[in-house]
């Protein structure tokens, strides 16, 4: 593990360093596929969800308030839940539950 003993060779040590690096280079690929990459990806689907916002989807927030989408601003949705029309921000909304018909 602490690499190679102080008596070997140059090409030894040489061979135990590019394992060591190759080892780390390693680490960072799978952290890369495990964790960054599919945080990527949901981001954009987040993105794509948002974008494609419009009047009369069935959304739900991330507080759990279930409701109609009654206006699409720039960075504001109006929802209506029951009898309740809600101010909130597009980033709020985490799943859109039913299209509205085109």
């Amino acid at each position: 593990m602490g690499g190679a003993p102080a008596g070997s060779s140059p090409e030894d040590q040489k061979r135990a360093m590019l394992m060591q690096f190759g080892m780390i280079a390693f680490m960072i690929l799978i952290f890369y596929v495990m964790l960054i990459r599919p945080q990527q990806k949901q981001a954009k689907k987040q993105a794509e969800l948002l974008k494609g916002l419009k009047k009369g989807d069935k959304v739900v927030t991330s507080a759990g308030i279930v409701g109609v989408v009654t206006n699409v601003a720039d960075d504001v949705v109006t929802v209506r839940s029951s009898e309740t029309k809600l101010d909130l921000q597009k980033s709020s909304i985490t799943q859109v539950t039913g299209r509205a018909e085109a």
